[in-house]
């Protein structure tokens, strides 16, 4: 019980850190929220596995904080001190507007999962963990979709795989350990070169504003 407890509270707040995501405009903010979502989601192996597996589960559960908890932020956080960016200024959809389509995507995803009963047949452990995942997914690419940073898209990015991770976490017993830090490494890899590619962009136009690319003429 008190374990299912703990498993709902990491999702509760998977989702409020995604709403809080799509509200805010402060990129330094968003980048500490993603961090944060990356830390709490890291704990799920360490709830669902079970005691037989909890060398398997600590190796997960560390490789996910470490990297989305620490490394991914830091080069972020790298990216906007020397670019100078603050604020998503001017997204293609408002953020009150986006923070409804978020709670819109949630809802869609609770009532897909209670009617295909997924929750049922991937996880024992919390039948929020499909619904969950699936609503981080589709908050990850309406970020890439309606942001015009290139910052704001990475982090879209890495919710999508916090999502990803959500949903692989409620199969992780029939995952071999590798499979599962492979696709961590390629995260890690994916927003190591898009990281280098916002740090070009700005080091050419002096902006990390990915819209204004189409207007170069060859």
């Amino acid at each position: 019980m008190n374990e299912t407890l703990g498993i709902e509270a990491v999702l509760v707040l998977l989702v409020i850190t995604n709403l809080l995501l799509l509200g805010s405009a402060r990129l330094s903010s968003c980048i500490r929220l993603v961090a944060l979502q990356g830390i709490v989601i890291g704990l799920l192996p360490l709830m669902v596995l079970e005691t037989a597996h909890i060398g398997r589960a600590l190796g997960l559960a560390a490789a996910n904080m470490a990297l989305k908890g620490g490394l991914f932020p830091f080069l972020l956080s790298r990216i906007l001190r020397e670019s100078g960016a603050r604020r998503e200024d001017k997204p293609f959809v408002g953020f009150t507007l986006s923070v409804a389509a978020g709670v819109a995507a949630l809802v869609f995803c609770l009532w897909v999962g209670a009617r295909l009963d997924l929750a049922r047949v991937v996880s024992d452990a919390s039948p929020l963990m499909v619904s969950s995942g699936f609503a981080a997914i589709l908050v990850g690419l309406f970020l890439i979709v309606t942001r015009r940073t290139a910052v704001s898209q990475v982090l879209g990015y890495i919710v999508i795989e916090n999502g990803t991770y959500t949903l692989g976490v409620a199969l992780v017993s029939g995952v071999p350990m590798l499979v599962e830090l492979g696709v961590l490494m390629d995260a890690f890899v994916a927003v190591f070169i898009m990281g280098i590619a916002a740090y070009h962009i700005y080091r050419e136009f002096d902006h990390i504003e990915v819209d204004q690319l189409d207007r170069l003429k060859g």
